[in-house]
């Protein structure tokens, strides 16, 4: 007969119960501890529990962020613990109250579909006491009671309930429970089974929260002794305030209210906004004089108080002396020079009159910002200028509201305040250069301020009051016109100041640049002479642009090389010939272009308007075998590659009358290309010249190269008007140019050339492309 096997210690203590992992919790044995359960899997090992014996596996996981864990993502030692209640909940959570029976060792696990099962064995009990074990229990005891008394957060009752604890692996439990410490130091408690070893690590821990609950006393302790002293100082000034009213003495705090209702008084303000600057005085009387809302209404009045609501500066309105002083000042510039004397005319006729808004455009260097300056001097108002260039905010217009930490005005009420005046010359410069995020709009802030039929009330966002700005003279400069919204475009009057002629440089220079440049290097007439040679070859050759800049750049580089010389006994009296501006500026950049009187195949001569002024553009054209593809080339924009594409249309239509063979569209590629292919390139005025260019390349005609053009073409062959025309005739006159071609329909913008460009330049109108091809195209030979 077998013998039966007797069981091991080790199959007596081993379970097999379902797995629910914890989160960012420990849960220690003999311990009532309540939990919620949320997850599908761990509300099954409830479930599955609750059907058999109520027993179940807690232990806690290895991070808190895995939100599905798998055996190996949790503690090995855990509890096993029994369901003493659940609860469904109403949003499908559980809460369920267990008791922790003993310390468990998950030994295996098997996942099922939605319970975890594992085996776990239960450790034997630790029963044994010696005096060592007893002598650290009461030291942990003893600690740990220091710590109830001092901790704000400990339970009530816990240290009488400690007191009665005899067994140490228990008592270790227990206040391990308790204390505020890290998951995984709980856990490190829970995985050391000698009861020894588990009261040695609270016996390091406690004294660490010990010295952490003593320093967090003693800083709320300082915190109450502060608000106490607060609260002791408000008590003893508002007695003070007593007993020196009953003296008839002066309150220094009374002395600041005083002078600001005495400034309140002076400001002249609106019967609205000095309402609202007297309940704000109110306010900050009742104030405690320390406290940061104090501050923050004590400076909102100052900046009240400061606002020229009622101070102007008287208009000189001398129309002599305000041309006198523009023309002092600055060369050309006719249209603006009229408008200003137009404004000071219509301001003797009628004593009140809306600020004019005004929108310089025109290239870099044309002298829109020194315009505005001179501007202010003529009309004798203040002048303050804020540049928009790169504002995305539209705060920076009408200011942050006061609820945000350091607000302040925008920046209109802040150049306001600083001119001292309500009627300056405001320049707002670079408005074309303006963006938007997620801060909001600027140029929607901008319709208000330049709407003269709405700024009248402008309200500040810090300021929250209406202040009018009818009375200013706003300026806005741009560099191109269409990049301003056309809604902001709208309100303002446009006065575009295009490039300036080689006389216009030539006079500049002599009459303004040198001057201000020797002066400013400290030298007299009679150190540096420059000839009207030097200057001619210096803007021919060194400077090839709309404005002035290089060429002031130039003349200032030419002075400090002066300088220099004088300074170090050299010379006393330099003369600058053109031959010595290779030594003084280095070699020419350009060179005088020269004058096309021949002819060639596939090239036209366009006329173009940038940022920088008109420039002369060649457009090339080619062909070659193959199935009748275009390429372009050029970095040319969508409405550039437009063009080509509708002067091709146009020669492919019209390909008998221009002697073309059709069948060469088809058995030919097209490649047109634009020159300085890095810089980029758009805009219709180019069609013309590609028809020619194209016209020219397959039909084998030669194109005229003395003459340039511009113009948008149609699919029908008409010639539209462009912009810019002002500034392309002075780009072809500058290249040495003696003919251009143009729209009819641009025959009006010629009166704004000037008459020695004008007459240095035969102009052909044209309104149909038969037309420019006659002009251009000639037979080969």
């Amino acid at each position: 007969m077998a013998r039966k096997r007797r069981k091991t210690t080790v199959e007596r203590n081993t379970v097999v119960v379902p797995l629910v992992p914890l989160r960012d919790m420990v849960v220690f044995p003999n311990l009532v501890t309540p939990l919620l359960i949320g997850r599908e899997r761990s509300l099954a090992a409830i479930e599955a529990a609750s059907v058999g014996d109520s027993k179940l596996f807690l232990a806690a996981q290895k991070s808190s962020l895995t939100e599905t864990p798998g055996l190996d993502d949790i503690h090995k030692m855990g509890v096993y613990a029994h369901i003493i209640q659940s609860v469904r909940m109403p949003d499908g959570t559980m809460k369920v109250l267990v008791e922790a029976i003993s310390r468990c060792l998950m030994r295996s696990g098997k996942i099922e579909p939605s319970v975890t099962m594992i085996t776990g064995l239960l450790p034997p009990k630790d029963t044994k006491t010696t005096w060592r074990l007893t002598a650290l229990m009461r030291s942990v005891s003893r600690r740990f009671e220091e710590w109830v008394q001092m901790s704000p957060t400990a339970p009530v009752g816990l240290a009488e309930a400690i007191a009665e604890i005899s067994l140490p692996g228990q008592l270790a439990d227990i206040i391990a429970a308790h204390l505020p410490i890290k998951t995984s130091e709980k856990q490190e408690i829970l995985a050391a089974l000698a009861p020894r070893k588990r009261l040695t690590m609270l016996a390091e821990i406690l004294e660490r929260e010990l010295q952490i609950v003593e320093v967090q006393g003693t800083i709320e302790n300082r915190i109450r002794d502060r608000v106490m002293k607060t609260q002791k100082d408000f008590y003893l000034r508002e007695q003070l305030r007593a007993i020196e009213a009953e003296l008839g003495a002066e309150d220094p705090d009374q002395d600041e209210y005083r002078a600001l209702h005495e400034k309140i008084d002076a400001a002249g303000m609106p019967e609205a906004a000095e309402e609202v600057a007297l309940k704000q005085l109110d306010r900050l009387s009742r104030m405690m004089p320390l406290s940061p809302q104090a501050s923050i209404v004590s400076e909102y009045i100052e900046w009240l108080v400061s606002m020229p609501w009622s101070k102007a500066t008287e208009d000189q309105l001398d129309l002599e002396e305000a041309a006198r002083i523009l023309d002092l000042q600055h060369y050309g510039l006719e249209e603006p020079k009229r408008r200003i004397t137009e404004y000071l005319a219509v301001r003797q006729l009628t004593k009140k009159m809306k600020g004019p808004i005004i929108c310089l455009v025109g290239p870099p260097g044309t002298g829109k910002t020194s315009l505005a300056r001179s501007i202010a001097k003529a009309v004798g108002r203040k002048f303050v200028r804020k540049s928009l260039g790169g504002v995305r905010d539209e705060a920076e217009i009408r200011g942050h509201r006061r609820t945000y930490i350091g607000a302040l005005p925008g920046r209109i009420i802040q150049s306001i305040a600083k001119a001292g005046s309500k009627n300056p010359v405001f320049l707002l410069d670079e408005v074309d250069k303006m963006g938007s995020d997620f801060r909001g709009d600027p140029c929607a802030a901008l319709l208000e301020v330049l709407d003269p039929d709405e700024n009248y009330s402008f309200s500040d966002h810090y300021l929250e009051v209406e202040f009018d700005l009818s009375e200013v003279f706003f300026i806005t400069t741009a560099n191109v016109e269409h990049d301003i919204p056309p809604v902001l475009r709208d309100r303002m009057e446009i006065i575009r100041l295009p490039g300036y002629t080689y006389h216009e440089k030539m006079q500049i220079a002599r009459k303004f640049l040198l001057p201000r440049q020797r002066k400013f290097h400290g030298l007299k007439a009679k150190h540096i002479r420059v000839g009207a040679k030097t200057l001619d070859e210096i803007i021919r050759k060194y400077t090839r642009e709309a404005g002035l800049r290089n060429l002031d750049r130039c003349i200032a580089q030419l002075c400090r090389r002066v300088a220099k010389m004088v300074v170090a006994g050299e010379s006393d009296v330099v003369k600058v010939s053109p031959d010595d501006l290779v030594e003084y500026l280095g070699p020419a950049p350009f060179e005088d272009p020269p004058v096309e009187s021949g002819t060639g195949r596939g090239v036209a001569s366009g006329l173009a308007w940038t940022e920088a002024g008109g420039v002369v553009m060649n457009v090339e054209a080619t062909t070659m075998p193959g199935k009748g593809r275009l390429t372009l080339t050029g970095l040319m924009g969508d409405v550039m590659q437009e063009s080509v594409r509708a002067a091709l249309s146009y020669a492919r239509a019209h390909a008998s009358e221009l002697g073309i063979d059709a069948k060469l569209f088809a058995k030919n590629d097209i490649h047109v290309h634009v020159p300085e292919g890095a810089v980029p390139k758009d805009g219709p005025s180019a069609g013309v010249a590609m028809l020619v260019a194209l016209v020219s390349a397959i039909g084998g005609r030669l194109v005229r190269r003395d003459i340039a053009l511009t113009g948008e073409i149609t699919l029908r062959g008409r010639i539209l008007p462009v912009g810019g025309i002002k500034e392309k005739l002075l780009a072809a006159h500058r290249d040495g140019l003696r003919r251009v071609v143009i729209p009819k329909a641009n025959e009006k913008n010629l009166r704004d050339i000037p008459d020695d460009v004008l007459n240095s330049l035969k102009v052909k109108f044209v309104e149909n492309a038969e037309e420019v091809l006659e002009e251009l195209l000639v037979d080969q030979r």
